[in-house]
């Protein structure tokens, strides 16, 4: 198999990019569509979409290990997620029986295929290639959804018949792709107690959970202190932030290793929280932790998103990986939308940025104890190569 830049065949690489930057770049939309139609404070409705999302998550995982062909699954959720775009649009989305059945439907849409999808980018990548293409997918991600964003402008209808056709034209893609793809390889199954008991898995799924428990702290903060035009702005900057440091962190990831790359995004975001907990009031303040939370939002979506489930399944199947490595992105947007403004109303702001800073720089503790997941030979390798490279642009300057 000749390899691309990636570490992989251009056709695996674009599979992997249609699988998942489409069903990312559809929730994106599909996500804005429910909090418009649902309103921030219905938390019924926000309880059954989160719960469809993350069980149907762990549902998929566990399904994928009784199917033999892992794009059948695929396929099937695809078209499922184009079924439930236009079943919004022949509803009354003012019905509260309407909007709890969409709700349900657009989160097991992109829960129930998320972690076969995520396992089909692990089993075609190297642990020394993952993060880079990762932070591609990624980057994909971020300017499909603004563009997708921008031409869904209009009323409900056309943006359910935008979900679809962006949903199908996905699937139709993957198709074209995996009608003369490989057969990836069968990979050893694991039960999910299994993963739980894995000290690697825990002492990486710490930090992360932490991180997805006071992320949605500032949001709600944020929007009482700078009023919602200066919001827009910094959401606008921090969008850009996330994509070009998902690609510069998803190099780094594959050079020095995840650990250290993790571990200075939680001191860096800490800091930023430590500095809004000093002076809270300061415009500076928010803009420098605006920086600080787009640079560790592209490192923490490269790194617990992406890359070190794949890592840490050696070789099994990482469907279940993902799948639970998955479950604090939803309870952290189930917590900000929940609960976000309630605690904001109820607690001082320096309470809050003084816990939250706390918190990350706590964070920090179990991924000293956690293994780096990239091969020490994989590093020596990279500094022997940039040292060699060195000393030959240092012997043609003096020859």
């Amino acid at each position: 198999m000749v390899e691309g830049k990636f570490g992989i065949t251009g056709r695996s690489a674009l599979a992997s990019i249609v699988l998942i930057a489409n069903a990312f770049i559809w929730y994106s939309l599909a996500f804005g569509i429910l909090k418009n139609i649902i309103g921030e404070a219905a938390l019924v409705m926000w309880t059954i979409h989160f719960v469809a999302a993350s069980s149907s998550a762990i549902a998929g995982a566990t399904l994928t290990d009784k199917i033999h062909k892992r794009t059948t699954f695929l396929v099937f959720w695809m078209a499922f997620g184009i079924i439930s775009s236009l079943f919004l649009m022949f509803i009354n989305s003012t019905s509260t029986s309407n909007v709890l059945a969409i709700s349900l439907l657009f989160g097991v849409s992109f829960g129930l295929g998320l972690p076969a999808s995520m396992a089909c980018f692990a089993d075609c990548t190297s642990v020394g290639n993952r993060a880079k293409l990762g932070g591609l997918i990624l980057l994909v991600d971020g300017l499909g959804a603004f563009l997708l964003g921008i031409t869904a402008i209009g009323d409900i209808k056309l943006q359910a018949l935008t979900l679809a056709i962006w949903r199908g034209s996905g699937l139709i893609i993957y198709l074209i792709i995996k009608s003369s793809q490989e057969i990836a390889e069968k990979r050893r199954r694991i039960s999910f107690a299994s993963i739980l008991s894995q000290r690697s898995f825990v002492l990486y799924l710490i930090p992360w959970t932490m991180f997805s428990l006071v992320n949605y702290l500032s949001a709600p903060v944020q929007s009482n202190i700078l009023g919602p035009d200066l919001v827009d702005v910094l959401v606008t900057i921090e969008s850009a932030l996330i994509g070009i440091f998902s690609i510069v962190v998803g190099f780094f990831s594959d050079v020095v290793g995840r650990k250290r790359i993790a571990i200075t995004g939680f001191i860096m975001l800490g800091l930023g929280y430590a500095i809004l907990g000093v002076s809270p009031e300061n415009v500076l303040s928010w803009y420098f932790h605006t920086l600080v939370d787009g640079i560790a939002w592209g490192t923490f979506s490269v790194i617990f998103i992406m890359t070190i489930w794949g890592d840490l399944s050696y070789g099994a199947s990482s469907d279940k990986y993902y799948a639970l490595g998955g479950l604090p992105f939803f309870v952290s947007n189930f917590l900000r939308l929940a609960i976000g403004s309630y605690i904001a109303e109820g607690v001082p702001d320096v309470a809050i940025f003084s816990f939250a800073a706390f918190f990350l720089f706590l964070a920090v503790l179990p991924l000293m104890y956690a293994p780096e997941t990239l091969p020490e030979k994989k590093i020596k390798e990279r500094e022997l190569k940039n040292y060699i490279e060195k000393a030959k642009k240092i012997r043609e300057k003096h020859n």
